[in-house]
């Protein structure tokens, strides 16, 4: 089974719909089964490198409403993350670009980490208040993962990756993704926003089901079963 995930770090319900899925997947007996592929996706694709101002001031005038109403939003996404064991905090949060970010998740990639970074970045954008355009704290962040600190700075510094990142935002409109997280399942179903983990439960199940239907095994014994019209054997 094919999972693919778009998603942004810089997006609350990312996160939180990730968490679900995750303990949804870490119950599903047939776990190690289910390959996960991490799309990106950007929100704000015009944020700045720097955030100027608070985010309450940057968030209001970014989606058209006042400090009180972004401070409002945020306390609701504030609340929602507990619900799943997350820390939000807007107080200290650094609402930035996050295309660098993408890029060298990418990289952690063909490694096999992107999982990892995925889970850090988060992270340091919703509960550390880190600055996820920043080269030197993209550069900590993947070290503390244990990746090449110099190996990144290079990719960070280059081009590189920023085709694929392109390409799987470009992918995510032709899909018809209109916001995240976004879920694909098998390139059949598509689940959107932060769904309930019981959701994410069913919806695992119900795709394993149809791809694995039960099958008859060979060589057992025919003849002791009945059959439609009630005749038995044995």
């Amino acid at each position: 089974m094919k999972i693919e995930i778009w998603s942004d770090f810089a997006c609350p319900f990312c996160y939180i719909g990730k968490k679900r899925f995750e303990n949804a997947l870490n119950k599903f007996k047939h776990k190690n089964q289910v390959e996960v592929i991490y799309k990106a996706y950007q929100l704000n694709p015009n944020a700045p490198k720097v955030m100027q101002g608070t985010a309450y001031e940057s968030f209001a005038q970014g989606h058209g409403t006042t400090v009180e109403g972004a401070k409002q939003r945020f306390d609701a996404f504030t609340q929602n993350a507990k619900t799943v064991g997350l820390t939000y905090r807007y107080d200290i949060i650094q609402m930035t670009n996050t295309f660098d970010a993408h890029r060298i998740a990418k990289w952690a990639n063909t490694f096999g980490k992107e999982d990892e970074v995925t889970n850090r970045f988060m992270k340091a954008y919703f509960t550390d208040g880190m600055n996820l355009a920043d080269v030197d704290t993209l550069v900590n962040l993947v070290s503390e993962l244990g990746l090449d600190g110099a190996e990144a700075r290079k990719v960070l510094e280059s081009n590189q990756y920023a085709d694929l990142v392109r390409d799987q935002q470009l992918e995510s409109r032709q899909l018809g993704v209109q916001g995240v997280p976004f879920f694909v399942l098998n390139r059949k179903y598509g689940i959107s926003g932060a769904q309930q983990q019981d959701y994410f439960e069913r919806a695992l199940e119900q795709i394993w089901s149809e791809d694995h239907p039960i099958e008859t095994l060979e060589d057992g014994d025919a003849e002791a079963a009945c059959d439609d019209h009630g005749e038995c054997g044995f």
